[in-house]
């Protein structure tokens, strides 16, 4: 299993280690990119913020969101209806 992380140029960042099993076949990159958008679908990270985070363009990043389950439209039915009533 490839052990290692992600360099990025974020101002202040955190390093951490995850043990995955071999049998995960995962490198750290693909866990990178799995965890930054789990982050963004999670509202914990922005686009750009989740793209920096494994070394993407915004564009490339938003094209691989789908790949993980994860949509690139990411707020709640209610904003959205509401930001629809405001247009």
């Amino acid at each position: 299993m490839e052990k290692g992380y992600v360099h990025s140029n974020f101002t202040s960042m955190r390093t951490i280690i995850i043990d995955l099993p071999d049998h995960a076949d995962l490198d750290s990159r693909q866990t990178a990119k799995f965890l930054a958008a789990k982050l963004y679908e999670a509202g914990k990270l922005s686009l750009g913020q989740a793209a920096e985070m494994v070394g993407m363009s915004k564009p490339a990043f938003a094209e691989i969101l789908v790949d993980f389950g994860v949509s690139l439209i990411n707020h709640p039915i209610q904003e959205v209806t509401d930001d629809a009533k405001r247009i």
